[in-house]
């Protein structure tokens, strides 16, 4: 028995240094849709069919959003050797058919599940079944991961993402891996080499400021959430982002507040991950989602999330640098009353800690794109002064003069 125990030992830890997440994922904020936000556990095979066929249809594949996330609920119950199975009545095709469907669509597709014993919606979790799960998913072909923290009381969190990122390097099929433990344990501070995004703070909601109690819980309002991600930008990059949960454009707030939430997203490297029913949009809400210039600023490949330079009378500027010398700059104005601001940009001088940049408007000219109008609006050697309405943004690429 010695002697087998020493070559044991020495091939367990060998593979366990070579236990990682799958790289050149997420090399920008991953894009896509989620089933919660609109239909929560009221999901069918049906429903991601016609979802997958609107993300072709509506153009949102062409402005760049991919995944097509099944959430919570589609589980049923595991078989005699373990291996989870899909709920019979809501996927009588199996999660392996409707994975293929969504990958003859040019999409890729993703599923949910849940660190503890059992889901948040009251379904199987993965606790104890990690390498099974995985491999389960890999069979089936799916490409993303949502990994929940629901039933995880004496769960080390640690020690549970770790496991299934293991497992799912261990299936070898590469899976973009999204844990959702909600920033209770700061994964920020630990998870880069665990997942390829992580949850930040609790669920959003559709509403633009404050706090939703939800009897058990509370729900978290967009700028509330907004608000908690300006000192975590050090964290984000390439293969690895926080992520202020999903979009709730188009599911019940006006545009301009949609317009100020997705702007805001796009500017801090959130994951684009629509929650809306895209098979039936206003044009506001289209044309919302498919702002290609606003999308090109989250998916900028150097991946650095915006700074909060400051605030004034409920107006905040926050600059985001972009690749090319280029930078993003977006006004939000918190406020439920129109604003009035004049731009010298002058006054805007610092040096981002991040990308050891400065946009040095004394010294460097930059023409002015402004990315919900489309319109040029002259450069930065010259004084503007905007209204911006209530709720709302001015957003600018500011594109430095070759």
């Amino acid at each position: 028995m010695k002697r087998l125990f020493f070559p044991f030992f020495i091939l367990l830890i060998s593979s366990n240094l070579y236990c990682q997440k799958f790289e050149n994922l997420a090399q920008t904020p991953p894009m896509g849709w989620n089933s919660w936000n609109k239909f929560a556990c009221d999901i069918s095979e049906n429903i991601i069919r016609e979802i997958a066929d609107a993300m072709v249809s509506t153009g949102l594949k062409d402005a760049g959003y991919e995944y097509i996330v099944i959430d919570d609920c589609w589980h049923g119950k595991r078989d005699s050797l373990g291996f989870i199975q899909a709920d019979p009545e809501r996927f009588p095709s199996g999660i392996k058919a409707l994975a293929d469907y969504v990958h003859s669509k040019g999409l890729k597709f993703g599923i949910y599940s849940d660190a503890g014993r059992k889901t948040c919606g009251g379904r199987p979790g993965s606790f104890g079944h990690e390498y099974q799960d995985a491999l389960q998913y890999a069979r089936w072909n799916v490409d993303f991961l949502k990994y929940d923290w629901c039933e995880t009381e004496n769960i080390n969190p640690i020690g549970a993402y770790t496991l299934m990122r293991d497992a799912l390097h261990a299936a070898g099929r590469p899976i973009l891996f999204s844990m959702c433990e909600w920033g209770t344990s700061k994964p920020w501070e630990w998870a880069q080499n665990v997942g390829h995004m992580w949850r930040t703070t609790g669920d959003i909601s559709n509403c633009f400021e404050g706090i939703e109690d939800r009897g058990t819980w509370h729900a978290l309002c967009a700028l509330t959430i907004l608000d908690t991600q300006d000192s975590l930008r050090k964290y984000a990059g390439p293969g690895h982002w926080n992520d202020p949960d999903m979009l709730e454009v188009g599911n019940g707030m006006p545009a301009n507040e949609d317009r100020a939430h997705f702007s805001m997203w796009a500017m801090i490297c959130a994951p684009l991950i629509l929650g809306n029913d895209i098979r039936n949009m206003a044009p506001e809400t289209k044309a919302i989602l498919e702002n290609k210039e606003v999308i090109a600023v989250n998916q900028d490949k150097l991946g650095i999330q915006a700074l909060k330079y400051g605030a004034n009378d409920e107006v905040e500027t926050w600059f985001k640098p972009l690749k090319n010398g280029d930078w993003a700059v977006c006004f939000l104005n918190r406020s439920k009353e129109d604003k009035t601001i004049e731009i010298l940009w002058t006054d805007y001088a610092f040096t981002d800690e991040i990308s050891g940049r400065s946009p040095n408007f004394d010294k460097t000219t930059y023409q002015l794109k402004n990315l919900w109008t489309n319109e040029e609006e002259g450069n930065t050697k010259e004084i503007i002064k905007k209204t911006i309405p209530s709720r709302d943004v001015l957003m600018y690429r500011i594109i430095k003069n070759i």
